[in-house]
């Protein structure tokens, strides 16, 4: 009977697995075929503003960021399914490279992001300046 939970409850996480793994696709395949719908638009649209291309790019990024963490997750759940050395070095492998590229990815959100910030902390400020006089 023992046994027998075991290889249930190993059954179980690898299903929880799979499905968050699927959630990753969905959201990556989502999110791609969103910015590619916009990136169009934009193309066709002859007076688009050079911000409207930042905001594509900014928001396919933030998606991947999420998607990432669905894959890391989906690895951490499949560890625990197998946790044999070689499966956790590969794990810690997996989590290295995909916490870097979050990372980057992250990072080159928040510099993109800083002149559209600054803009709207700018108005802001200038609103409760306005309310105060």
């Amino acid at each position: 009977m023992h046994v027998h939970l075991l290889d249930m409850t190993k059954l179980l996480i690898e299903y929880l697995a799979r499905g968050v793994e699927f959630a990753a696709a969905m959201i990556i395949a989502i999110a791609a075929a969103r910015a590619t719908w916009q990136s169009m638009r934009l193309l066709f649209t002859t007076d688009a503003p050079a911000e409207a291309k930042v905001a594509v790019r900014l928001t396919l990024g933030r998606w991947l960021a999420v998607a990432l963490e669905f894959e890391l997750a989906a690895d951490v759940l499949n560890t625990a399914v197998t946790p044999t050395w070689s499966d956790i070095e590969k794990l810690a492998a997996i989590a290295a490279l995909r916490t870097a590229l979050n990372y980057f990815l992250e990072k080159e959100i928040r510099e993109e992001s800083k002149p559209t910030q600054q803009q709207a902390e700018l108005n802001l400020s200038a609103k409760q300046n306005d309310g105060t006089a």
